[in-house]
């Protein structure tokens, strides 16, 4: 079964996060932000992924590392969990509706990391949230799952709308790049390796 469980600890967090790819029936998230723990929620609901998250960050400064350091051990994660990456899909893409806003994220397993991150958040703060560490996730979670990641808020006026689509479409996403193709031989890839 791809799976990863990733133990992170540093002066301004500690965080232990399980992955699991084929598996879905187990998600529980708790990192004390209430707003950030519903989105991952809608990542691994929308990407059919199991997601347990337990992270105690210093959110007496602000949610920025505790959100930061969330994306670093899902990268790892995720990275993990695929191992050498045969027979997968490799690429993904997913554009997600919610009332006035639609979002749009493409990920690419390709072994670089690389985020192009096209959104900005007209409320600077979604309840102990705040949504400018929307992008900082993305781009930990790209950078340690060395994948490139292509996330952009195509339109929207509500906030909590465009950055709860991003999270729905990275899920969506990453779903379809992870799926496993039985007539994939090895990884998908020129080089031979990803």
């Amino acid at each position: 079964m791809r799976q990863a469980t990733i133990k992170r600890d540093t002066k301004e967090t500690q965080i232990e996060l399980s992955l699991n790819l084929d598996n879905y029936d187990t998600i529980d998230i708790d990192t004390g932000i209430g707003f950030f723990d519903h989105m991952l929620d809608a990542f691994a609901r929308h990407g059919r992924f199991g997601l347990v998250v337990k992270a105690n960050g210093d959110l007496d400064v602000d949610p920025h590392h505790t959100t930061e350091d969330v994306g670093i051990a899902l990268g790892m994660a995720l990275k993990e969990a695929l191992g050498d990456k045969a027979g997968i899909e490799r690429f993904g893409e997913a554009t997600i509706p919610l009332d006035e806003t639609l979002s749009r994220v493409i990920v690419d397993l390709s072994g670089r990391a690389y985020l192009v991150f096209n959104a900005e958040f007209t409320n600077p703060k979604l309840g102990g949230y705040d949504t400018e560490v929307t992008e900082d996730f993305f781009q930990a979670f790209a950078f340690n799952a060395e994948l490139n990641l292509h996330a952009e808020v195509l339109y929207g006026r509500n906030t909590h709308h465009k950055i709860e689509t991003l999270f729905k479409a990275l899920g969506r996403a990453t779903r379809a790049a992870v799926t496993l193709n039985p007539e994939i031989k090895g990884v998908p890839s020129t080089k031979g390796v990803i």
